[in-house]
């Protein structure tokens, strides 16, 4: 997808602003890591359970998805559910793992083959959080995402909700700053657009929707709500260790 890029100067690095006050912190149910069982228990063993031999292709799909996404950084769910059904030279009609039970799959192979790597990453990437929801607070920022529960793989990028009356505003704040940022088509039809922002090895998508929209849980695929969290929320679970 082409991007279009501001004409902010290519800074590739956005301020500390560690002295701005926050908003309190409003948060949804987050998903604790699972703990994994010793590694030499088959990773679908507990995040893929299929009892019955009919549905051990799906369980290998499963376990497949999961490695794209622990391993290769792929963050679509959807996507990584097609290679993985390309790699094991499956037929397109073939069932496919649950969202749910691929989540699983991925929390389980991070923990027993990522363990502290995983850990590092994403306190990283909290931290990282942190640092951009000070900076465009005044649009009520939250967190979602991978970052957020604890699955993000690598090359993973960090995703905002901001709350906007519209994208200009967010743009103008950005490029007073002199942030660079770029254009991309949202994926929830509910979001105005999505501006892209870097710093030196992170990328941030700030997701900006109408402040109407804020009372809004978002959903998942399947209509259960997304997790997110305000600053305040983030922070905590960074002095938590989590």
């Amino acid at each position: 997808m082409e991007r279009i890029v501001s004409t902010a100067p290519a800074r590739r690095i956005w301020p500390n602003r560690s002295h701005l006050r926050v908003a309190p912190a409003f948060v949804g149910p987050v998903t604790a890591i699972t703990t994994a069982e010793p590694a030499t228990i088959a990773i679908h063993s507990r995040s893929c359970p299929m009892p019955r031999p009919a549905d051990r292709t799906r369980a290998a799909l499963c376990d497949a998805a999961a490695r794209l996404i622990a391993e290769d950084g792929m963050t679509d769910y959807a996507q990584a559910k097609r290679k993985a059904l390309r790699q094991l030279n499956l037929p397109e009609g073939t069932p496919l793992p649950t969202d749910e039970a691929l989540s699983e799959a991925v929390r389980v192979w991070q923990t027993v083959f990522q363990d502290d790597e995983q850990r590092e990453r994403i306190n990283h990437l909290r931290r990282k959080a942190v640092e951009l929801m000070g900076i465009v607070q005044d649009f009520r920022p939250y967190l979602t995402g991978p970052v957020l529960d604890g699955t993000a793989g690598r090359f993973a990028e960090i995703d905002l909700q901001l709350f906007a009356d519209s994208a200009k505003e967010v743009e103008i704040f950005l490029l007073n700053r002199g942030i660079p940022y770029t254009h991309e088509m949202p994926k929830n039809e509910r979001a105005e657009t999505v501006l892209v922002v870097e710093s030196d090895d992170v990328v941030a998508n700030l997701v900006i929707y109408s402040p109407l929209d804020e009372r809004i849980a978002p959903k998942r695929r399947n209509g259960q709500a997304r997790e997110r969290a305000r600053i305040d929320a983030v922070r905590g679970l960074l002095d938590q260790g989590r």
